[in-house]
């Protein structure tokens, strides 16, 4: 993919059309305290973001802030319920979150007569962390659901390659969290889960358990072991490994190349199973700072930003490039 050189006046230009089309849409009418004392690429704003997505969105917000030297973002990175409570009280007028609006989330709005406006602005991926010296770094969705709703209870149950390992041990980070309720959505299809499962407090934390544990399992978002230039994520691969997953809903083990790890390409040619969509969802009532970073996380910029952290983003090309095995 060859990158053209952007321009400030360009980058100005594309940002002001992209605040046009989404102030089209909205029309909304908020009590939110700093609603009025902004502009596009000024003032001060506060945004509740899943905190799944705090290494990507902190790169935004820090790059956003210096091109608009007069904006300021002030990020709170909570989980998901946490956050979308913020935007239905009018705590904050955006919020960043890996899915689109529950039914009774629209009937809140529609009573609170706004019309919040959702924009697309990448796809992610949930990945499966494992201790290095797991054998069993294939898996299958059935034998994630049967881990996760506490099924499959023993390593042994799972290939018989890791009967050492004894007891599993399921991990999410957080309470509430956006990958705890996509794997109930998504994996386990609302069966409950293990009585074993447990909550680590944070991503890092998570990390850090499944680095010590053998017989851990754990669930993270993508973007925090996807961009492989940053020293941070080099320093968490050193500690885990990923699971590959296979590519169909299939109830038994098939051969190696029927799975794939949660990489930007299996993102983009939707192989990689685990797959979720992130938005930025906005009640602003005017095309204020809000509107602003809305737009420049979905305009050039901020998928350029998706597209170097290894993500897939709404909107752009990733060139895909087959190596033959030789």
């Amino acid at each position: 993919m060859t990158l053209s050189k952007v321009t400030p006046r360009a980058l100005g230009a594309a940002l002001a059309l992209s605040i046009a089309l989404l102030a089209g849409c909205n029309g909304n009418k908020s009590t939110t305290p700093d609603a009025d004392n902004d502009t596009p690429t000024s003032g001060t704003i506060k945004v509740s973001i899943d905190n799944t997505f705090e290494p990507i969105l902190k790169s935004h917000i820090d790059t956003f802030q210096k091109l608009y030297q007069y904006a300021h973002v002030q990020p709170a990175y909570k989980p998901e319920r946490e956050a979308m409570r913020d935007l239905l009280e009018d705590k904050v007028r955006a919020v960043i979150v890996a899915r689109g609006l529950k039914p009774e989330e629209q009937a809140e709005f529609d009573r609170q007569t706004i019309v919040p406006h959702l924009t697309h602005v990448a796809t992610d991926g949930v990945a499966i962390i494992l201790h290095p010296s797991n054998p069993d770094s294939l898996l299958t969705l059935a034998q994630l659901k049967a881990i996760f709703t506490g099924q499959v209870a023993q390593w042994k149950q799972v290939s018989g390659k890791a009967s050492s390992l004894g007891k599993i041990s399921p991990v999410f980070d957080q309470n509430n969290s956006s990958t705890t309720r996509y794997v109930q959505d998504s994996v386990t299809r609302g069966a409950a889960l293990a009585k074993e499962v447990f909550a680590s407090e944070s991503n890092p934390k998570l990390i850090d358990y499944v680095a010590t544990h053998p017989n851990a399992i754990g669930v993270i978002g993508v973007n925090w072991i996807s961009d492989q230039d940053d020293a941070k994520v080099q320093s968490f691969l050193r500690k885990i490994q990923v699971a590959a997953i296979g590519k169909s809903k299939v109830t038994a083990p098939g051969k190696p190349d029927d799975y794939v790890k949660p990489y930007q390409a299996y993102l983009a040619t939707q192989e990689y199973p685990l797959r979720r969509k992130l938005y930025v969802i906005s009640r602003e009532a005017r095309t204020g700072l809000g509107t602003g970073f809305a737009s420049f996380v979905a305009g050039n910029q901020g998928q350029l930003i998706f597209l170097k952290s290894g993500l897939m983003p709404a909107v752009g090309q990733v060139r895909l490039v087959q190596a033959n095995k030789e």
